[in-house]
């Protein structure tokens, strides 16, 4: 497959875009939001499941997968996209955010990063070559490059170190890429999607005037689009919203923007009003498994005893598979039990209420109702501390 990448916006509402993103493998409407499929596999459904959502496109996790089973094992298999059978978008990240999550197992260095493998303490090295290189037999749609993600709270001078190493891994990056991107003759086993395209990284901590240096550096490098990183890692949500809405700002109009890894429903909508087109997060496969559930009325803690004879749907108004045949007072018994099918039942719905919500979003920036949507929200789902882990 070698069908270009492109995006079109189709309407604007204020800061906020609908657009078709279009990937060798398909397209996506825009806003969306990536089910995380960290191994592969998005937890506790299948394909099936999520192809009956309405899934557009899936994250892939770089760093699990060149630990395990391997890129160049996935490669000579035929790509990503045939080993694990799915055959529409899949945006895979640099591992940069593993990386920076075990900080006791890896050290930072100029070249890149040096870590011990979370399975058996083995030790890797990640440079920029080598992420592009992984990805290029991952052959992802879209691959995203080496970078520094630090923690919240950083110093001045830290934000600052990192945007320029960041910076210089962006360079090596693109090099690399464009290098190799010129040489791939198809069929070749180890790149497996010669439409394949690079995101850039915007990096700077919580301080404006090093965002506003990371993406001019950015740009100057120049890539297919670009991504905010470096926030949901423990700094207040107001200044996560304020930092993305500035970043935003300065991002070119035509591409497509992707704010990594911010990802409650109410970040959702935050994040079109302030410009954003594409999400990944966790959160509601993982809440799922533990039994939390996201509703039209809020949050609902499923191992609660108050529903223990609860013969109601999750949620009256969900039209999931998983609201339209079961109870809350089975659902309940599922995870007391520590069933296998409580986790499958309970992300079914948690995938559908996110999906759904981008739908949703989508329809308010054509009836240009976005603001009522955004307020019902924030009424529904107060602010929380942003939540990230290194699974989904």
């Amino acid at each position: 497959m070698s069908s270009p990448f492109g995006f079109q916006i189709t309407h604007t509402h204020g800061a906020a875009r609908r657009g078709v993103l279009k990937t060798p493998h398909g397209t996506v409407n825009t806003p969306a939001f990536m089910p995380v499929g960290t191994q592969g596999a998005v937890k506790a459904v299948t394909h099936r499941d999520l192809d009956a959502l309405g899934t557009e496109i899936i994250l892939g996790n770089t760093y699990h997968l060149f630990l395990r089973p391997g890129a160049d094992r996935i490669g000579r298999m035929g790509g990503l996209h045939r080993f694990i059978g799915w055959d529409k978008p899949i945006l895979t990240d640099s591992g940069g955010y593993q990386v920076f999550s075990l900080a006791a197992r890896r050290t930072i260095h100029e070249e890149g990063v040096t870590f011990r493998s979370h399975l058996d303490g083995s030790e890797h090295e990640l440079t920029p070559e080598t992420v592009v290189d992984i990805q290029g037999q991952l052959g992802s749609d879209i691959a995203m490059v080496l970078d520094e993600c630090l923690g919240h709270p950083a110093t001045p001078a830290r934000a600052g170190d990192s945007v320029e190493r960041t910076l210089r891994w962006a360079k090596r990056s693109r090099e690399h890429f464009v290098k190799l991107r010129e040489a791939r003759k198809a069929p070749d086993p180890l790149f497996t999607n010669t439409g394949q395209v690079q995101f850039g990284i915007i990096q700077g901590g919580t301080f404006p005037d090093l965002r506003k240096r990371s993406v001019e550096g950015t740009l100057e490098v120049g890539f297919e689009a670009y991504a905010i990183g470096g926030l949901s890692v423990g700094e207040p949500i107001p200044l996560m919203y304020d930092i993305t809405e500035r970043t935003a700002a300065l991002l070119p109009h035509d591409c497509p923007r992707y704010l990594m890894g911010a990802g409650t429903p109410v970040d959702l909508v935050e994040g079109v009003a302030r410009g954003i087109d594409l999400f990944d997060c966790v959160m509601p496969t993982r809440n799922a498994r533990n039994g939390q559930l996201f509703t039209s009325t809020g949050r609902l803690n499923i191992k609660n005893a108050e529903f223990a004879e609860d013969s109601r749907p999750l949620d009256e108004q969900c039209t999931c598979y998983t609201c339209k045949h079961f109870s809350r007072a089975y659902l309940r018994h599922l995870f007391q039990a520590g069933e296998m099918t409580s986790g499958t039942l309970n992300t079914l719905h948690n995938l559908h209420f996110y999906l759904d919500t981008m739908n949703r979003i989508r329809e308010a920036i054509v009836f240009r109702t976005l603001e009522e949507l955004r307020q019902n929200y924030r009424r529904i789902f107060p602010a929380q501390p942003a939540d990230s882990t290194l699974e989904g």
